[in-house]
């Protein structure tokens, strides 16, 4: 059974005590990083006060990445897919003549 950490992380003022997996560390402290720099673009760029509104356009920002992300491998697969049958119709061609 692999050890649990206890840290603690800072998102829009709060502390948020979390008990984890070692292997989970750097990517919670890496996102966490990625959510204060957001925060600060959002305060600067649109003079929100409101830390919600700002979680949740963050929220949304991150969502939108993982949404667009899955299109585009979705997007991706297709046209490899059509490649593969392309190149398979090909051989069945070659290998029928």
């Amino acid at each position: 059974m692999e050890n649990k950490l206890k840290i603690k992380l800072s998102i829009a003022d709060r502390v948020y005590p979390l008990t984890i997996s070692a292997s989970q560390e750097e990517g919670l402290r890496s996102a966490a990083k990625k959510i204060e720099a957001m925060i600060k673009q959002f305060e600067q760029s649109y003079a929100v006060r409101d830390k919600q509104d700002v979680l949740a356009m963050c929220a949304l920002q991150f969502a939108a990445q993982v949404e667009q992300k899955a299109i585009d491998k979705d997007a991706h697969q297709t046209a490899l897919e059509e490649k593969l049958k392309a190149l398979d119709n090909l051989l069945k061609a070659q290998l029928s003549s």
